[in-house]
Protein backbone atom coordinates (compact mmCIF):
# COMPACT_ATOMS: atom_id res chain seq x y z
CA UNK A 1 0.00 0.00 0.00
CA UNK A 2 0.96 3.64 -0.43
CA UNK A 3 2.73 5.18 2.13
CA UNK A 4 2.58 8.88 3.57
CA UNK A 5 6.33 10.09 4.15
CA UNK A 6 6.26 12.32 6.98
CA UNK A 7 9.11 14.03 8.36
CA UNK A 8 9.38 15.39 11.78
CA UNK A 9 10.17 19.06 13.06
CA UNK A 10 11.48 19.42 16.58
CA UNK A 11 13.35 16.47 18.89
CA UNK A 12 12.12 17.22 22.07
CA UNK A 13 9.66 14.52 24.06
CA UNK A 14 7.29 15.25 21.85
CA UNK A 15 9.14 15.08 18.54
CA UNK A 16 10.40 12.10 19.65
CA UNK A 17 7.39 9.73 20.41
CA UNK A 18 5.61 11.47 17.17
CA UNK A 19 8.53 9.53 15.15
CA UNK A 20 7.46 6.14 17.37
CA UNK A 21 4.15 6.60 16.43
CA UNK A 22 4.91 7.43 12.76
CA UNK A 23 6.99 4.03 12.77
CA UNK A 24 4.28 1.96 14.04
CA UNK A 25 1.52 2.98 11.34
CA UNK A 26 0.94 1.00 8.08
CA UNK A 27 0.23 4.24 6.73
CA UNK A 28 3.12 6.02 7.57
CA UNK A 29 6.67 6.26 7.01
CA UNK A 30 8.99 8.30 8.45
CA UNK A 31 11.70 9.70 6.51
CA UNK A 32 13.44 12.63 7.40
CA UNK A 33 13.43 14.42 10.54
CA UNK A 34 15.17 17.92 11.46
CA UNK A 35 16.02 19.83 14.82
CA UNK A 36 18.72 23.28 15.59
CA UNK A 37 20.21 20.44 18.25
CA UNK A 38 23.13 18.85 15.59
CA UNK A 39 23.82 16.63 18.29
CA UNK A 40 20.42 15.16 19.03
CA UNK A 41 18.82 15.09 15.61
CA UNK A 42 21.66 13.13 14.53
CA UNK A 43 21.41 10.50 17.69
CA UNK A 44 18.33 10.07 16.98
CA UNK A 45 18.36 9.82 12.83
CA UNK A 46 20.62 7.28 13.91
CA UNK A 47 18.45 5.13 16.14
CA UNK A 48 14.99 5.41 13.37
CA UNK A 49 17.44 5.57 10.22
CA UNK A 50 16.52 8.35 8.36
CA UNK A 51 18.01 11.72 7.18
CA UNK A 52 18.88 14.54 9.85
CA UNK A 53 18.34 17.91 8.91
CA UNK A 54 19.34 20.98 11.13
CA UNK A 55 17.16 23.31 8.79
CA UNK A 56 13.84 22.73 8.72
CA UNK A 57 13.22 24.91 5.05
CA UNK A 58 15.84 22.19 4.10
CA UNK A 59 13.97 18.88 5.00
CA UNK A 60 10.77 20.63 3.76
CA UNK A 61 12.25 21.02 0.10
CA UNK A 62 14.27 18.21 0.46
CA UNK A 63 11.85 15.61 -1.55
CA UNK A 64 12.11 13.23 1.06
CA UNK A 65 8.64 13.84 3.08
CA UNK A 66 4.56 14.38 1.58
CA UNK A 67 3.77 15.92 4.90
CA UNK A 68 5.54 16.89 7.94
CA UNK A 69 4.39 17.51 12.05
CA UNK A 70 5.43 20.23 13.83
CA UNK A 71 6.41 19.69 17.49
CA UNK A 72 8.56 22.63 18.18
CA UNK A 73 8.58 25.77 20.49
CA UNK A 74 4.67 27.43 20.05
CA UNK A 75 5.95 30.84 18.61
CA UNK A 76 7.29 28.95 15.39
CA UNK A 77 4.56 27.06 14.41
CA UNK A 78 3.13 29.47 12.04
CA UNK A 79 6.63 30.02 10.06
CA UNK A 80 6.88 26.19 9.44
CA UNK A 81 3.51 25.42 8.59
CA UNK A 82 3.12 28.27 6.18
CA UNK A 83 6.87 27.40 4.50
CA UNK A 84 5.58 24.01 4.41
CA UNK A 85 2.34 24.94 2.69
CA UNK A 86 3.69 26.74 0.28
CA UNK A 87 6.36 24.18 -0.61
CA UNK A 88 3.88 21.44 -1.37
CA UNK A 89 3.51 19.62 2.11
CA UNK A 90 0.56 18.10 3.92
CA UNK A 91 0.88 19.83 7.96
CA UNK A 92 -0.03 18.12 11.51
CA UNK A 93 0.83 21.07 14.33
CA UNK A 94 1.01 20.53 17.57
CA UNK A 95 -1.02 22.13 20.08
CA UNK A 96 -1.59 25.18 20.22
CA UNK A 97 -1.19 25.91 16.52
CA UNK A 98 -0.39 29.23 17.51
CA UNK A 99 0.23 31.94 20.18
CA UNK A 100 -1.86 34.16 18.58
CA UNK A 101 -5.48 34.72 16.53
CA UNK A 102 -3.35 36.49 13.67
CA UNK A 103 -0.99 33.76 13.21
CA UNK A 104 -3.54 31.12 13.39
CA UNK A 105 -5.59 32.77 10.78
CA UNK A 106 -2.46 32.98 8.25
CA UNK A 107 -2.04 29.30 8.81
CA UNK A 108 -5.41 28.29 7.77
CA UNK A 109 -5.34 30.64 4.93
CA UNK A 110 -2.49 29.36 3.80
CA UNK A 111 -3.83 25.53 3.81
CA UNK A 112 -6.52 26.67 2.21
CA UNK A 113 -4.33 28.92 -0.57
CA UNK A 114 -2.16 25.62 -1.04
CA UNK A 115 -4.89 23.02 -0.97
CA UNK A 116 -3.19 20.79 1.93
CA UNK A 117 -4.31 19.06 5.03
CA UNK A 118 -4.20 20.64 7.74
CA UNK A 119 -4.28 18.99 11.30
CA UNK A 120 -3.57 19.82 14.58
CA UNK A 121 -2.44 17.40 17.68
CA UNK A 122 -5.16 17.29 19.98
CA UNK A 123 -5.34 13.90 20.93
CA UNK A 124 -7.94 14.62 23.44
CA UNK A 125 -10.66 14.50 20.41
CA UNK A 126 -9.66 10.82 19.71
CA UNK A 127 -10.69 9.85 23.11
CA UNK A 128 -13.42 7.40 23.22
CA UNK A 129 -15.85 9.40 25.82
CA UNK A 130 -15.06 12.75 23.96
CA UNK A 131 -16.38 11.01 20.97
CA UNK A 132 -19.46 10.27 22.33
CA UNK A 133 -19.69 13.12 24.36
CA UNK A 134 -19.75 15.47 21.04
CA UNK A 135 -22.24 12.75 19.15
CA UNK A 136 -24.90 13.36 21.82
CA UNK A 137 -24.15 17.26 21.54
CA UNK A 138 -24.32 16.68 17.92
CA UNK A 139 -27.61 15.03 17.86
CA UNK A 140 -29.47 17.98 19.54
CA UNK A 141 -29.82 15.68 23.50
CA UNK A 142 -28.30 18.23 24.86
CA UNK A 143 -30.29 20.75 23.33
CA UNK A 144 -30.00 25.04 23.55
CA UNK A 145 -26.84 25.40 26.16
CA UNK A 146 -28.20 27.00 29.71
CA UNK A 147 -24.61 26.79 31.48
CA UNK A 148 -21.06 25.87 31.16
CA UNK A 149 -18.21 24.68 33.36
CA UNK A 150 -14.75 23.77 32.50
CA UNK A 151 -12.06 23.14 35.25
CA UNK A 152 -8.89 21.41 34.57
CA UNK A 153 -6.54 20.93 37.26
CA UNK A 154 -2.56 20.03 36.56
CA UNK A 155 0.47 20.06 38.94
CA UNK A 156 3.98 21.23 37.28
CA UNK A 157 7.08 21.19 39.27
CA UNK A 158 10.09 24.55 39.19
CA UNK A 159 12.02 21.27 37.47
CA UNK A 160 9.81 21.37 34.78
CA UNK A 161 9.66 24.94 34.36
CA UNK A 162 13.60 24.96 34.35
CA UNK A 163 14.00 22.47 31.83
CA UNK A 164 14.28 24.28 28.88
CA UNK A 165 14.65 28.00 28.03
CA UNK A 166 11.19 28.93 26.39
CA UNK A 167 9.43 27.58 29.09
CA UNK A 168 6.85 29.90 31.12
CA UNK A 169 7.97 33.11 29.77
CA UNK A 170 6.19 35.69 26.89
CA UNK A 171 9.16 35.36 24.76
CA UNK A 172 9.62 31.39 24.66
CA UNK A 173 5.61 30.37 25.04
CA UNK A 174 3.43 33.64 25.02
CA UNK A 175 2.15 32.63 28.53
CA UNK A 176 1.90 29.82 31.06
CA UNK A 177 -0.21 27.16 31.87
CA UNK A 178 -3.01 28.78 29.12
CA UNK A 179 -0.69 28.03 26.31
CA UNK A 180 0.52 24.78 27.44
CA UNK A 181 -1.03 22.44 29.44
CA UNK A 182 -5.02 24.51 28.68
CA UNK A 183 -4.94 24.05 24.76
CA UNK A 184 -6.17 20.32 25.01
CA UNK A 185 -9.48 20.60 27.76
CA UNK A 186 -10.46 23.98 26.32
CA UNK A 187 -11.00 22.68 22.65
CA UNK A 188 -13.05 19.79 23.99
CA UNK A 189 -14.98 22.38 26.05
CA UNK A 190 -15.07 24.65 22.96
CA UNK A 191 -16.25 21.36 20.59
CA UNK A 192 -18.86 21.20 23.17
CA UNK A 193 -20.41 24.20 24.76
CA UNK A 194 -19.38 26.24 21.97
CA UNK A 195 -17.19 29.62 22.06
CA UNK A 196 -18.43 32.50 24.03
CA UNK A 197 -19.04 35.83 23.19
CA UNK A 198 -17.40 37.78 26.47
CA UNK A 199 -14.92 36.54 28.15
CA UNK A 200 -13.64 37.79 31.96
CA UNK A 201 -10.51 36.35 33.64
CA UNK A 202 -8.59 36.76 36.69
CA UNK A 203 -5.30 35.46 37.09
CA UNK A 204 -2.24 34.59 39.42
CA UNK A 205 0.82 32.99 39.75
CA UNK A 206 1.58 31.33 43.13
CA UNK A 207 4.62 29.16 44.14
CA UNK A 208 6.16 29.23 40.91
CA UNK A 209 9.52 31.26 39.70
CA UNK A 210 7.97 31.94 36.15
CA UNK A 211 7.34 35.45 34.68
CA UNK A 212 3.88 34.17 33.37
CA UNK A 213 0.23 33.09 34.44
CA UNK A 214 0.27 29.45 36.25
CA UNK A 215 -3.69 29.68 37.44
CA UNK A 216 -6.40 31.21 35.68
CA UNK A 217 -10.55 31.53 36.11
CA UNK A 218 -12.76 33.30 34.01
CA UNK A 219 -16.72 33.74 33.55
CA UNK A 220 -18.03 33.34 30.34
CA UNK A 221 -21.25 34.79 28.43
CA UNK A 222 -23.01 33.01 25.48
CA UNK A 223 -24.64 34.55 21.99
CA UNK A 224 -28.04 33.18 23.78
CA UNK A 225 -27.31 34.77 26.93
CA UNK A 226 -26.18 31.42 29.12
CA UNK A 227 -22.95 31.76 31.39
CA UNK A 228 -20.12 29.15 32.18
CA UNK A 229 -16.67 29.22 34.50
CA UNK A 230 -13.59 28.52 33.48
CA UNK A 231 -10.62 27.03 35.71
CA UNK A 232 -6.86 25.99 35.13
CA UNK A 233 -4.19 25.89 36.76
CA UNK A 234 -0.65 23.76 37.61
CA UNK A 235 -0.94 24.03 41.47
CA UNK A 236 -3.17 20.59 41.80
CA UNK A 237 -1.32 17.48 42.45
CA UNK A 238 -4.64 15.70 42.47
CA UNK A 239 -4.83 16.46 38.69
CA UNK A 240 -7.89 15.66 36.27
CA UNK A 241 -10.80 17.68 34.44
CA UNK A 242 -14.32 18.30 35.02
CA UNK A 243 -16.90 19.81 32.34
CA UNK A 244 -20.15 19.99 32.65
CA UNK A 245 -22.86 21.04 29.69
CA UNK A 246 -26.37 21.92 30.52
CA UNK A 247 -28.40 22.52 28.24
CA UNK A 248 -32.63 22.65 28.14
CA UNK A 249 -33.26 18.85 27.21
CA UNK A 250 -30.36 17.55 29.26
CA UNK A 251 -26.73 17.55 31.21
CA UNK A 252 -23.60 16.17 30.18
CA UNK A 253 -20.59 15.30 32.56
CA UNK A 254 -17.60 15.06 31.15
CA UNK A 255 -14.21 13.75 33.43
CA UNK A 256 -10.85 12.36 33.77
CA UNK A 257 -12.68 8.71 34.23
CA UNK A 258 -16.10 9.14 32.98
CA UNK A 259 -19.36 10.45 30.82
CA UNK A 260 -22.24 10.49 32.54
CA UNK A 261 -25.25 11.61 30.16
CA UNK A 262 -28.89 12.99 31.91
CA UNK A 263 -31.96 13.09 30.16
CA UNK A 264 -34.88 15.35 31.05
CA UNK A 265 -38.41 14.35 30.80
CA UNK A 266 -39.54 17.50 29.66
CA UNK A 267 -37.15 20.57 28.50
CA UNK A 268 -36.40 22.92 30.79
CA UNK A 269 -38.78 25.69 29.57
CA UNK A 270 -41.54 23.24 29.04
CA UNK A 271 -41.48 21.84 32.29
CA UNK A 272 -40.88 25.74 33.78
CA UNK A 273 -44.49 26.61 32.28
CA UNK A 274 -46.66 23.59 31.94
CA UNK A 275 -45.38 22.75 36.00
CA UNK A 276 -49.13 23.31 37.93
CA UNK A 277 -48.01 21.77 41.44
CA UNK A 278 -45.65 24.98 42.94
CA UNK A 279 -42.71 22.11 43.67
CA UNK A 280 -42.99 20.19 41.06
CA UNK A 281 -39.88 18.72 39.98
CA UNK A 282 -38.67 18.38 36.84
CA UNK A 283 -37.90 14.54 36.62
CA UNK A 284 -34.76 13.07 34.38
CA UNK A 285 -32.81 9.54 34.03
CA UNK A 286 -29.26 9.16 33.62
CA UNK A 287 -28.95 7.06 30.57
CA UNK A 288 -26.73 4.11 29.91
CA UNK A 289 -23.68 4.94 27.63
CA UNK A 290 -21.50 2.99 25.37
CA UNK A 291 -18.18 3.35 24.31
CA UNK A 292 -15.92 1.86 21.74
CA UNK A 293 -13.12 1.14 23.69
CA UNK A 294 -11.24 -0.48 21.21
CA UNK A 295 -10.92 1.53 18.75
CA UNK A 296 -7.28 3.61 18.68
CA UNK A 297 -6.94 6.74 20.46
CA UNK A 298 -4.49 9.13 21.45
CA UNK A 299 -1.40 10.38 19.26
CA UNK A 300 -0.99 7.43 17.16
CA UNK A 301 -4.89 7.94 16.41
CA UNK A 302 -4.52 11.33 14.95
CA UNK A 303 -1.67 10.88 13.30
CA UNK A 304 -3.61 7.91 11.64
CA UNK A 305 -6.28 9.91 10.68
CA UNK A 306 -4.56 12.66 9.14
CA UNK A 307 -2.54 10.31 6.54
CA UNK A 308 -5.96 8.68 6.12
CA UNK A 309 -7.25 12.23 4.77
CA UNK A 310 -4.29 12.16 2.91
CA UNK A 311 -4.69 9.10 1.18
CA UNK A 312 -8.37 8.60 1.29
CA UNK A 313 -10.18 11.94 2.08
CA UNK A 314 -10.83 10.86 5.42
CA UNK A 315 -12.58 13.50 7.58
CA UNK A 316 -10.32 14.70 9.97
CA UNK A 317 -11.01 14.36 13.75
CA UNK A 318 -8.60 17.57 14.32
CA UNK A 319 -8.88 19.90 11.32
CA UNK A 320 -6.09 22.24 11.72
CA UNK A 321 -9.06 25.29 11.33
CA UNK A 322 -10.91 24.56 14.50
CA UNK A 323 -7.25 24.86 16.58
CA UNK A 324 -8.42 28.75 15.51
CA UNK A 325 -11.18 28.24 18.51
CA UNK A 326 -8.96 27.49 21.71
CA UNK A 327 -6.76 30.57 20.46
CA UNK A 328 -9.06 32.52 20.27
CA UNK A 329 -10.19 31.92 23.69
CA UNK A 330 -7.16 31.98 25.58
CA UNK A 331 -6.52 34.90 23.53
CA UNK A 332 -9.28 36.74 25.17
CA UNK A 333 -8.55 35.49 28.54
CA UNK A 334 -5.09 36.95 28.61
CA UNK A 335 -6.48 40.28 26.92
CA UNK A 336 -9.15 40.70 30.00
CA UNK A 337 -6.55 39.69 32.20
CA UNK A 338 -3.40 42.29 31.23
CA UNK A 339 -6.36 45.24 30.26
CA UNK A 340 -8.44 44.67 33.29
CA UNK A 341 -11.44 44.62 31.48
CA UNK A 342 -14.03 41.90 30.09
CA UNK A 343 -13.64 41.65 26.03
CA UNK A 344 -15.84 40.22 23.20
CA UNK A 345 -15.00 37.61 20.93
CA UNK A 346 -13.36 37.42 18.19
CA UNK A 347 -10.74 39.97 20.12
CA UNK A 348 -9.01 42.61 18.15
CA UNK A 349 -6.15 40.99 15.83
CA UNK A 350 -4.37 44.44 16.13
CA UNK A 351 -5.12 45.07 20.01
CA UNK A 352 -3.63 41.83 21.17
CA UNK A 353 -1.17 42.03 18.44
CA UNK A 354 0.33 45.07 20.43
CA UNK A 355 -0.07 43.44 23.87
CA UNK A 356 1.80 40.31 23.11
CA UNK A 357 4.59 42.14 21.29
CA UNK A 358 4.64 44.30 24.17
CA UNK A 359 5.28 41.52 26.95
CA UNK A 360 7.36 39.90 24.75
CA UNK A 361 9.92 42.68 24.84
CA UNK A 362 9.98 42.63 28.33
CA UNK A 363 10.42 39.06 28.90
CA UNK A 364 13.71 38.52 30.84
CA UNK A 365 16.15 35.52 29.97
CA UNK A 366 16.00 32.45 32.42
CA UNK A 367 18.42 31.77 35.12
CA UNK A 368 18.49 27.92 36.57
CA UNK A 369 18.28 26.16 33.67
CA UNK A 370 18.47 22.23 33.33
CA UNK A 371 17.48 21.04 29.90
CA UNK A 372 15.40 17.82 30.30
CA UNK A 373 13.70 16.22 26.83
CA UNK A 374 10.93 13.59 28.26
CA UNK A 375 7.44 13.22 27.28
CA UNK A 376 5.33 13.24 30.60
CA UNK A 377 4.05 9.49 30.86
CA UNK A 378 1.11 9.97 31.85
CA UNK A 379 -0.23 11.49 28.63
CA UNK A 380 1.21 9.33 26.11
CA UNK A 381 -1.23 6.41 26.55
Amino acid sequence: MRKIRIGVIGMGGMGYAHCKDVIALEQTELTCISSRDKEVVNKNAQEFGVKPFTDYKEMITSGLCDAVIIATPHWTHPEISVYAFENGLHVLAEKPIAVTVADADRMIKSAKDNNKIFSMMMQRRAEPRVKKALELVKKGYIGEIVRTLCIDSWFRTQAYYNSNIWRATWKGEGAGVLVNQAPHMIDVFLLLGGLPIEIETKTRTAYHDIEVENEVHALLGYKNGACGYYYVSTLEPIEGHHIEICGEKGKLVLDSQNLKFYKYEKSIPESIVSAEDMWETLKYEEVDISLDTDAMKGHIEVIRNFADSILNGEELITPGEEGLYSVEFYNACILSWKKNKSVKLPIDREEYNLLIDGLVKTSKPKKNVKIQRATDPKYRK
